[in-house]
């Protein structure tokens, strides 16, 4: 089987350390933080000589001389107290290159391969997608299209927020709107209609109002109570109108989520775990977990060794019906029954931790997960606006996604209208620019941190944003094609900034495998950054396409070709389409 560079010198140091004697579980290789010394790094040495109570740098020579016997490596230094600088020679790098050109997937670490369920996205039916549904959905589509690209079967789950107080407030609403629909006839036995008496334009507009109204209202609150509570029972006209509504308003999150390039492979929701939660209760009960607490049942998951106090998780309510932690539980209880996975992700705002530790520590202590399942919390913080405040619109309420959209997008077509583009081309190039400015801002920084949406900055065609990477992919790809060439390969390497982008190319393995332990995508768009920049510095100094001699001309176009590569892997990666122009 074929292997990237970084696991084929992993492999060698491996094997070295083995004929002297000397153990390193992890073997970690990292880019060089002196270029000048090396392309990449290893610090081994230091950890081998503590465990040992040796020297490092005897411990570090020792390394070097014999991994000198192998014919890839060219000035293999030691600085410091036994930092082992690593650099390939040219011949071994131009046969990798050429090697990796055929197909750039074979310059991937490859993880064993595992079942990975990741839960994302999270929107509530009946109501607009807005900006606080786009980091979980952005980010969880990312991650589950990285985690797939080291090798696991991946299942994303979009989770929908379909029972609840939205649906009384919905089904009040339209009710009060239409009184005449058999829906709310008690006494009709015929056959409900097959079309929604609403569109999800009207659905946008009952659900704010009757929602403002409750608040104010306790009549009409305890109406939408009274509604919900005949969902759940499960009243017949009740459930059908609900069915239209959710048909509606799923159809339109797909629409919406199609335009970020946001797809899930399971469109299940809330009230899909109903036919689990029986099992779940029972299986709370036969572990002992289910206490009473003033009327409520709840499962205790404190800890002696927690800093500060984790409350218990309320299961049942006093009079014995569900709430969300209940779905929650029998929704993990489904996952665990119907596809047994290895991993669940959830992919969350970070200020939902506690109530994760909560429901992670029922899942345990209840026998509903094993300790064979990991279950891990992916928190990311909030999208900002310039005031250092959750994003809104003018008059300071939640900014719709769609509009979001259409206003990256106005910014877009500025640009694409100085560039003269055709009517008919402009709409989809618009699409992509807007899409790809949005989700690299959205990407870019510590998933962990807030970060402000600038977006006068983050559609600008300079600096760490998403138009200059596709930029550069599109002027890699036009320079391709302007040559006239389809026969090139990497001859030698003529400069030291050809040797820069090569060592950058050769970091993707380490960039892939950092994101993927981290759960982060930031490593990735600051390479594609770096990348990019270090090859438009490249384009700037050379004439690529009318360069006279024909090996360094095939050099170019071949580095050139896996530049774009690169890029093209990782934008797919993050979910990012490369228009044909700007």
């Amino acid at each position: 089987m074929y292997m990237d560079i970084i696991s084929e010198t992993k492999n060698k140091i491996k094997e070295v350390l083995n004929k002297l004697g000397y153990k390193d579980d992890l073997i970690l290789i990292h880019s060089s933080s002196r270029p000048e010394l090396g392309q990449f790094q290893y610090n081994g040495a230091m950890q081998i000589a503590k465990s040992m109570k040796l020297n490092p740098t005897e411990i570090a020579k020792n390394i070097v001389e014999k991994l000198n016997e192998y014919d890839c490596f060219e000035n293999l230094n030691i600085a410091g107290p036994g930092f082992i600088n690593i650099s390939f020679n040219t011949k071994y790098l131009v046969k990798y290159l050429n090697e990796i050109q055929k197909d750039i997937s074979m310059h991937i670490k490859k993880y064993p391969k595992k079942k990975i369920f990741v839960d994302y996205g999270g929107p509530n039916v009946a109501k607009a997608l807005h900006v606080g549904h786009l980091r979980s959905s952005n980010i969880g589509e990312a991650l589950k299209r990285l985690a797939r690209l080291v090798g696991n079967e991946v299942i994303g789950d979009v989770h929908l927020g379909d029972i609840g107080r939205q649906s009384g407030m919905v089904i009040y609403g339209i009710r009060e709107k239409f009184p005449e629909l058999v829906y709310f006839d008690d006494t009709y036995t015929g056959e409900y209609p097959g079309k929604s008496p609403v569109t999800n334009d009207d659905l946008e507009k009952i659900y704010p109002e009757i929602s403002l109204r409750a608040k104010e209202d306790e009549k009409v609150m305890e109406e939408v109570r009274n509604i919900t509570a005949e969902l759940d029972r499960g009243n017949k006209g009740i459930n059908s109108l609900w069915n239209h509504i959710k048909k509606v308003s799923i159809d339109n999150i797909k629409k919406t989520l199609n335009k970020i390039n946001v797809s899930f492979e399971l469109w299940e929701g809330e009230s899909d775990s109903y036919p689990y939660i029986n099992d779940v209760i029972n299986l709370l009960k036969s572990h002992n977990c289910l206490e009473e607490s003033e009327g409520a049942y709840v499962v205790y998951v404190g800890e002696d060794n927690d800093k500060s106090e984790i409350p218990p998780l309320i299961v049942l309510k006093s009079d014995g019906t569900s709430l969300y932690a209940t779905r929650e539980l029998a929704t993990v209880y489904s996952r665990i029954e119907r596809f047994n996975p290895d991993e669940i992700w959830y992919v969350v705002d970070s200020r939902q931790s506690m109530y994760f530790t909560q429901v992670f520590r029922t899942l345990y202590k209840s026998g509903i997960v094993d300790n064979k399942t990991k279950l891990e919390f992916i928190g990311f913080g909030t999208m900002n606006g310039k005031d250092g405040k959750p994003f809104k619109t003018r008059d300071g309420g939640v900014m719709k996604l769609e509009t979001l959209l259409e206003e990256i997008k106005k910014e877009s077509n500025e640009y694409l209208e100085k560039e003269g583009i055709e009517e008919a081309e402009k709409e989809e190039i618009a699409n992509k620019v807007s899409v790809a400015a949005l989700k690299y801002a959205d990407l870019l920084p510590n998933r962990e941190k807030d970060y402000v949406f600038d977006l006068k900055k983050f559609s600008s065609l300079e600096g760490k944003t998403g138009p200059y990477v596709i930029y550069s992919c599109i002027r890699i790809k036009s320079l391709i094609k302007k040559s006239g060439e389809d026969n090139y390969r990497v001859a030698c390497i003529y400069s030291k900034t050809e040797k820069d982008i090569i060592t950058k190319i050769l970091e993707m393995p380490i960039v892939i495998d950092s994101s993927y332990r981290n759960k982060t995508l930031s490593d990735i768009t600051e390479y594609l950054y770096e990348l990019d920049s270090l090859y438009n510095k490249f384009y700037s100094e050379n004439r690529i396409i009318t360069e006279l001699d024909e090996d360094k001309r095939k050099s170019w176009l071949a580095i050139s070709e896996l530049v774009y590569k690169v890029n093209k892997l990782l934008l797919d990666t993050l979910a990012i389409e490369i228009p044909e122009k700007m």
